[in-house]
């Protein structure tokens, strides 16, 4: 699929009005459901929130009408399997980092990608708390607010910046990686992505499973920019299957990747 600048403008546009769902609720009272249990007055394990489902539909509707006959995989969206027989997919998460919304920290984003056959041909990822806006498009490399990135550089793994799982860190399970590395706790697995396609940390892995919602967008801006970017298992990762849970995710500039695919091994995978 050449890039479609039309059709990226618009699925910008449509992104812009899911953020105002979810910043108007921002750091404001609204219900949190556990979707472990029900509504939660405390912090929800599992939380999704009004703004989730305010985004979801906002998105849904715009990029259906985007490009009709695609299909749709969403959180927040109960799984319609008409999607399996769609050239085009549509892979969304309409708060990835909802933890983070809900303690109000800057660390979530609004991710969107559009697949063909399984890949990634587009990708929007925003984080609305702090207006950055990371693009994409196949071949088009990684753009921050329309501006064009330069590709991510290569470097040895010695004092490379690792961006970590808030949660993860927690539970202490990137003790072994720092004494090579230099740990940076964020939230949201999208916006990790996105920091690392922007150049602002040099590798991110998670040794639990994702969905592909959780990923999609945020692999194609880290392939555009240059990063490698697999599953726990050195594949490439392929989207719009039957089970959308994936086998982990693992992205690095060159020159860092290999030596985190090994220190990993060492330590072996959470799945």
């Amino acid at each position: 699929m050449h890039p479609d600048p039309t059709l990226l403008a618009g699925a910008v546009e449509v992104v812009r009005l899911a953020a105002h769902e979810v910043m108007s609720r921002y750091r404001s009272a609204q219900t949190v459901w556990d979707k472990d249990g029900g509504a939660d007055t405390g912090p929800a394990a599992n939380p999704v929130t009004e703004a989730d489902l305010a985004a979801d539909a906002v998105l849904r509707r715009g990029l259906l009408e985007l490009l009709p006959g695609s299909g749709w995989l969403s959180e927040e969206t109960v799984d319609d399997p008409v999607r399996l027989g769609c050239e085009f997919a549509w892979i969304v998460d309409p708060i990835d980092g909802t933890r983070e919304y809900v303690q109000g920290v800057d660390q979530f984003a609004i991710s969107v990608a559009l697949t063909r056959a399984g890949v990634p041909v587009l990708a929007v990822l925003l984080n609305p708390a702090t207006d950055q806006l990371l693009t994409a498009q196949t071949g088009t490399g990684v753009s921050l607010n329309g501006e064009r990135l330069e590709r991510v550089t290569e470097r040895g793994i010695d004092g490379a910046t690792l961006l970590a799982s808030r949660t993860e860190s927690k539970r202490g399970e990137f003790e072994p990686f720092r004494d090579r590395m230099t740990v940076r706790d964020v939230g949201s697995t999208a916006w990790k992505l996105g920091l690392v396609a922007a150049g602002e940390g040099d590798a991110y892995f998670t040794r639990k499973p994702r969905n592909e919602w959780d990923i999609a967008a945020g692999v194609m801006l880290c392939r555009e920019a240059g990063a490698i970017v697999t599953d726990l298992d050195g594949a490439e990762h392929r989207f719009n299957r039957a089970d959308p849970l994936v086998r982990g995710v693992v992205t690095a500039v060159p020159g860092v990747y290999r030596d985190v695919m090994a220190m990993i091994a060492e330590v072996g995978t959470l799945l």
